[in-house]
C-alpha cells in the first residue's frame, strides 16, 4: 500500500490530468485491491491524478470500507449513493465529480487492469477523444456471458454505425469534454461511444487485459437483456433523428393518412359506381384506423418537434460541435505561418 499523505497534499482539482471513476456494488473483498491497484500504476505516471469511487448502495460493508480508506489515500474521493441505483447512475455521479482532462473509467471488480490505463491514455493524445477497451482474451463463461455479448456488440453496431468489439468493456478514456454533455439515463452508460459518436467523436478501441473474477458474484445476468435492447432503440432515435423528430413521426403520419385516403376514396368509389354496402367491411375500418393514426402520429412529430427546442434551447446547448477553429496569423507575423487554436 502507499504511504499516505496528509489533507494538506491533496490534489487541486484544476491541475488534474487525470481522473480515474469506477462504480462499486458489494465489493469488499475487491476494493482495497483495486484502490492500491490503480495508485500504484498512476503513482509511475508524470499525471496528476484523483480517484473516484462510486459506492452504489453497498449492503456488504463496501461503504464502510471505504469510509477508512479515504483516510489512507489523498487522492481518493469516495460517493456514498442512497441506495442502488444502477451502473449508469453510479458512472454519472463519478462523471459529474471529475475534475480531470482525462477521464478514465473501469470496473470496482478486479477484472479490469489498471495498468492498461496510461496506454489508453497514450492513445487518446494521439487525437481521439475516446478510447474504448476491448477484452480480446475475456475470462467469463462462454455460454451466459461471451455468446450474448457478442451478438449484443454486433447489434449494437449496426444499429449505431460505431462498429467495436466490446461496448460492454468499462475501461474506457475519454476527453472530459466528451462526457460534459451527455446526460445517462437506464443502461445507457455501456452505448457511451455511440452518444459520443453523436457529438463528434473520434474512436478508438485497443485490446486490454482482462482477468477472471477473484471476489463475488458477477452482477449481470440475462434479465438486463430487454433493458438494454430498449435503450439500444432510444439510442438509435437520439442518432437519426434528436434535432427533427418530425422527420420520422411525421412522415409516418403522412404515409398513414394517404393509405386511410386511397381506401376510403376506393369504398366511396365502389359505393357510388355498384351500390355496394360497404358499412361492414373490414377495409373501412381500416381506413378508419389508418386516418385516425396518421393525425396523432403527425401530432406527435409536432410534439417532439416542441420538446426537442425545449431541450435544447433551455439547456443552452447547440445543435452542433466545433472540433477546432483555425485563424491565419496577423499579417506583422515575420515567418507567415499560420496558427491553429482548439476550441
Amino acid at each position: 500500500m502507499i504511504s499516505s499523505q496528509s489533507p494538506s497534499a491533496r490534489v487541486d482539482a484544476p491541475s488534474l490530468d487525470v481522473s480515474v471513476v469506477a462504480p462499486i456494488y458489494n465489493e469488499v473483498e475487491s476494493v482495497e485491491r483495486l484502490l492500491e491497484a490503480i495508485a500504484t500504476v498512476m503513482d509511475q505516471t508524470e499525471f496528476c491524478y484523483d480517484i473516484i469511487l462510486v459506492d452504489d448502495g453497498s449492503t456488504d460493508g463496501t461503504g464502510d470500507r471505504l469510509r477508512e480508506l479515504v483516510e489512507d489515500y489523498a487522492q481518493l474521493k469516495v460517493i456514498l449513493l442512497r441506495r442502488n441505483y444502477g451502473q449508469t447512475p453510479a458512472m454519472a455521479a463519478g462523471f459529474q465529480e471529475a475534475q480531470g482532462r482525462v477521464i478514465v473509467t473501469l470496473d470496482g471488480d478486479l477484472q479490469n487492469d489498471p495498468k492498461d490505463i496510461p496506454h489508453l491514455i497514450s492513445i487518446l493524445d494521439e487525437g481521439y477523444d475516446l478510447v474504448s477497451g476491448w477484452r480480446k482474451n475475456r475470462q467469463d463463461a462462454a455460454l451466459t456471458r461471451l455468446l450474448p455479448s457478442k451478438i449484443a456488440n454486433w447489434l449494437i453496431g449496426r444499429v449505431t454505425s460505431v462498429d467495436l468489439h466490446d461496448y460492454g468493456c468499462s475501461l474506457k478514456a475519454y476527453r472530459r469534454e466528451i462526457v460534459a454533455d451527455m446526460n445517462l439515463y437506464g443502461e445507457l452508460h455501456r452505448f457511451l461511444p455511440a452518444l459520443a459518436f453523436i457529438e463528434g467523436a473520434r474512436i478508438a478501441e485497443v485490446p486490454v487485459t482482462h482477468h477472471a473474477r477473484q471476489f463475488g458474484t458477477s452482477k449481470y445476468g440475462l434479465g438486463r437483456t430487454f433493458r438494454v435492447l430498449m435503450d439500444l432503440l432510444t439510442v438509435f432515435f437520439l442518432k437519426k433523428f434528436l434535432t427533427r423528430p418530425m422527420h420520422v413521426f411525421g412522415g409516418l403520419g403522412i404515409l398513414s393518412m394517404l393509405s386511410g385516403v386511397v381506401l376510403g376514396g376506393y369504398l366511396t368509389g365502389l359505393k357510388l359506381v355498384t351500390g355496394a354496402n360497404i358499412g361492414d367491411r373490414p377495409l373501412l375500418t381500416l381506413a378508419i384506423l389508418l386516418l385516425i393514426a396518421g393525425v396523432q402520429l403527425f401530432s406527435f412529430g409536432l410534439l417532439g418537434e416542441l420538446l426537442m427546442r425545449t431541450y435544447h434551447e433551455s439547456q443552452h446547448r447547440p445543435i452542433y460541435r466545433i472540433r477546432e477553429v483555425l485563424t491565419q496569423s496577423p499579417p506583422n507575423v515575420s515567418d507567415n505561418r499560420s496558427t491553429v487554436s482548439t476550441n
